[in-house]
């Protein structure tokens, strides 16, 4: 890796960290969009955006445990098959097309999530086990694939089917993406047995970005134009991937 892209990769990184924090986000739809219009390899932005994912999960899972918002009952139906489908998804290696095209998508997705705000049901609802089993190794399998932890699935589907509010729902998918982005990792490490050289520098740069965010939150800052922003980078970045 260049100088030259390593600073554009903590600049970038440190700027999506902050924005996404901000508004209560881990960030890998960032962080991937930011390496795609970098032109970084695959092998190299699957590992990456799983290693950040784990940092800034880590401390939003823990805020919100005590907080006393998790909800075990709620969490382990989605990943007990989400941790081992995640572990298969980052061992496997896609063709580079492939690999582009199911990535643009997800950023595509992404995009649109920040646009739109999932309907959130009037009543809870017992939550069906089968359905979240099944749920949870799509999920899974999906963000082992693609370097995501799986929040920006789990969280609408929690809402929308009325199985948990708001800040339950942020807080088993905080936790459920650690846990995905962890398995993933490590089944991306037992196939190719590397990982960035600058992991490191990445990681702090990261964490000083959270942490800023963090501080300035939502009601500092405009929450709904900082969306909007994202989209648009996220929207370029997932263009990039299905059309190049």
């Amino acid at each position: 890796m260049t100088p030259e892209i390593l600073v554009g990769l903590a600049l970038g990184f440190f700027i999506v960290a902050l924005l996404y924090s901000s508004v209560g986000h881990a960030g890998a739809s960032g962080y991937i969009a930011v390496m795609s219009l970098l032109s970084l390899a695959p092998e190299a932005i699957r590992p990456t955006a799983l290693a950040l994912n784990i940092l800034v999960a880590s401390v939003t899972a823990l805020q919100f445990w005590r907080a006393g918002h998790f909800r075990w009952g709620l969490f382990w139906p989605f990943a007990v098959a989400a941790v081992p489908m995640a572990y298969l998804g980052g061992s496997l290696a896609l063709p580079a097309r492939a690999f582009s095209v199911l990535l643009g998508a997800v950023l595509l997705y992404s995009a649109w999530r920040f646009l739109v705000e999932p309907a959130v049901a009037n009543e809870s609802r017992p939550l069906q086990r089968p359905v979240a089993i099944a749920s949870g190794a799509g999920i899974g399998l999906l963000s082992g694939l693609t370097g995501t932890g799986g929040g920006i699935f789990l969280t609408p589907l929690l809402l929308v089917m009325g199985w948990a509010q708001p800040k339950n729902a942020a807080a088993v998918s905080a936790l459920f993406i650690l846990v995905n982005s962890l398995s993933g990792l490590l089944g991306n490490f037992a196939s190719t047995r590397q990982l960035p050289a600058e992991i490191g520098v990445l990681l702090l740069v990261v964490l000083a970005g959270g942490l800023l965010g963090s501080w300035l939150g939502a009601r500092r800052l405009p929450a709904q134009g900082i969306k909007r922003l994202l989209a648009v980078v996220l929207v370029i970045a997932g263009l990039k991937l299905l059309l190049t």
